[in-house]
């Protein structure tokens, strides 16, 4: 064992290498009871380490089985996992689990909505925000102010932002009203506020954010904004296979369990629709449905009421 200890620390499940970068830092780690310096290197596999005063395990635990859960953001939700003023965070609402801890794969701005996936492996976790991967991040935006063919053009090609060039891969316009306009457009970096910044730079403002996709994983429609869905192992190997490692044999998904929440998902659906249709009917017939067997049915029980009155 002789590497840096962000890195030993990400592979035994203590967060993400950036995570524990700022942790480092911010001089909340020890090893043997002194203070951590950002690049030290860890020698002895034995050696006390501690995060915020609890003493953790520097030993990769091969034991544990890599899990991805694909997480739908709300706006007002903080990629941290702990807010000073009690605001709710992002882990708030993941499932629970024992022996590890979910890390976050990126963040997202508190005003940014859509996909956040989370991971119980701090490599894979780093290697796929890592600029090097060029895993591309896709976002439904709107954006007011007038664009044109140039500033899309500007935006395609490149513009100097505070930390140096950045661009997108592709933009696809989706429609819009007067100022308003909406893109689809990709990244493959996820830099602080990006695609905010690269719409400010041509002097339009975002007005809403969402992240729809990264990598081949789509946030799914029937995922409502707080829900979350764990991956199958084939969308888990995609990704490690995406940056590089090796796949993973074992989940600890039912895919029992999934299929009948699926089937169980898309009855509801079709219950709620059936539900909305039935309203809309009996808001366009003034309250009375337009089912005529339902009408002489209703008849029925009127006409059978006052027999029972003159009785």
């Amino acid at each position: 064992m002789n590497e840096k200890l962000q890195k030993i620390l990400a592979r035994a499940g203590h967060g993400s290498r950036r995570e524990l970068e700022t942790l480092i830092k911010a001089g909340r780690v020890s090893v043997n009871g002194v203070v951590a310096k950002l690049g030290e290197r860890l020698e002895d596999e034995n050696a006390v380490v501690r995060i915020d005063g609890h003493i953790v395990s520097a030993k990769a635990q091969e034991e544990v089985v890599c899990r991805v859960l694909a997480y739908y953001k709300p706006e007002g939700e903080l990629c941290t996992r702990h807010d000073p003023e009690g605001r709710r965070t992002v882990f708030d609402r993941l499932p629970k689990i024992r022996g590890s801890r979910w890390i976050s794969v990126g963040r997202l701005d508190a005003n940014t909505s859509g996909l956040l996936l989370f991971t119980t492996d701090g490599e894979l976790a780093n290697r796929l925000m890592h600029p090097s991967r060029q895993v591309e991040r896709e976002y439904l935006v709107r954006v007011f102010g007038d664009v044109d063919e140039k500033k899309v053009r500007n935006l395609v090609s490149g513009v100097e932002l505070d930390d140096g060039t950045a661009r997108f891969e592709d933009v696809v316009y989706a429609g819009g009203d007067g100022m308003n306009h909406t893109f689809y457009v990709v990244i493959n970096e996820g830099r602080n506020r990006e695609v905010r910044r690269l719409w400010e730079s041509q002097d339009c403002t975002v007005s809403r954010l969402k992240r729809v996709r990264y990598g081949d994983i789509f946030l799914d429609k029937k995922l409502p904004r707080g829900g979350w869905m764990e991956l199958d192992l084939k969308e888990v190997n995609y990704l490690r296979e995406l940056v590089e490692l090796r796949p993973e044999k074992e989940t600890l998904l039912d895919e029992n369990k999934a299929n009948t929440s699926r089937k169980r998902e898309r009855s509801r659906s079709q219950k709620i629709r059936r539900a909305v249709k039935r309203h809309e009917e009996r808001v366009n017939s003034g309250g009375r449905s337009n089912n005529p067997a339902r009408r002489k049915t209703r008849r029925s029980a009127g006409e059978q009421g006052a027999r029972n009155k003159q009785r």
